[in-house]
């Protein structure tokens, strides 16, 4: 809904709450001019009078806001266009490394690009240090990057 059927809303509701208010005082003072023998020096008045200003306030309030909204100023759509860039996957020269740096990058390659340095070890038969010093050439030469996750490593291909 809009703003302003919101705040036309509000403040028909505001003034059904202004008359319910005026129709009740109305009533009230016709039972207190029955039923009170003390006249015009009645408390029962002044009970009314308090009844009656505070109801008329919070249908003020009320009606306040509906106007608020009734003259603000929409808010404006804000598009967000996403621009796709053609991102080219650069080639990786594997001329430069031996046959354990190779057969990682290939691995790399066949599973998505990225990996658990664990599920490396697991699959070379590479100890820890042994892994961990191959995976360093590799980011030495720009072609993995390593992501801590909690007490694992990911091993990511850079594009």
């Amino acid at each position: 809904m809009k703003n302003r059927n919101v705040g036309y809303l509000i403040s028909g509701i505001a003034v059904v709450i202004g008359i319910i208010v005026w129709i009740f005082n109305i009533g009230l003072r016709n039972v207190v001019d029955q039923t009170c023998i003390h006249g015009s020096s009645c408390t029962m008045y002044d009970t009314i009078a308090v009844q009656t200003y505070l109801s008329l306030t919070i249908a003020g309030v009320v009606l306040v806001i509906g106007l608020f909204l009734i003259f603000s100023k929409e808010s404006e759509k804000i598009v967000i266009k996403k621009v796709q860039s053609k991102t080219r996957k650069k080639r990786i020269n594997l001329a430069g490394l031996d046959e354990d740096e190779r057969g990682v990058v290939n691995y790399l390659k066949n599973e998505g690009g990225a990996v658990f340095q664990r599920d490396l070890m697991e699959k070379f038969g590479f100890g820890k240090v042994k892994t961990t010093r191959l995976l360093d050439k590799l980011e030495a030469k720009q072609i993995v990057e390593r992501k801590r996750r909690g007490m694992n490593n990911i091993v990511v291909l850079k594009n």
